[in-house]
């Protein structure tokens, strides 16, 4: 299984150190050594987004990320993106505009429009849907998360 790796990280704005296998992927480091169970394993092949973080602020899917490359990187995750003033205007549009139904895409479509509201305050429909086409929703339509990125856009809302 290789020698253990020593590394170090911020999460969330936090410095966190630890000792991982070499095959640990991102998104079980997350879950399971630091409990931050909001960034989802969906399908572990990087199809569906559900694992979407922000690494060195760009979203990235932490499936199929070692641990270990993200040594020395600043992550952010849906924890994360909130304020201590409350909800980050993007969380709070998807609830108001009904961008989710049973939520489990919805931190991973969160993170991806969060990124793309970075590169672009103020996106067109189609390039909503273009930013967010590497995230799966099962169970919406796209017509109301398009919607909510559109509504913390106009919020302007930035990573």
């Amino acid at each position: 299984m290789g020698n253990p790796v020593p590394l170090q990280m911020t999460v969330n704005g936090e410095q966190v150190a630890s000792i991982v296998a070499p095959r640990l992927l991102l998104v079980h480091y997350l879950r399971d050594v630091l409990g931050l169970t909001g960034t989802h394993v969906g399908c572990d092949t990087t199809n569906c987004g559900a694992c979407t973080i922000h690494l060195d602020g760009e979203a990235v899917k932490s499936c199929t990320l070692l641990t270990a490359q993200a040594d020395g990187a600043e992550i952010t995750t849906i924890e994360g993106l909130a304020g201590d003033d409350g909800l980050h205007p993007l969380q709070a549009a998807f609830m108001d505009k009904h961008g989710l139904q049973c939520g489990f895409c919805t931190p991973g479509m969160i993170m991806a429009a969060a990124d793309l509201l970075a590169r672009n305050p103020n996106p067109s429909d189609e390039e909503i849907r273009h930013g967010l086409e590497g995230n799966l929703c099962r169970c919406t339509g796209y017509h109301n998360i398009v919607e909510a990125v559109k509504a913390a856009a106009g919020s302007g809302a930035t990573a």
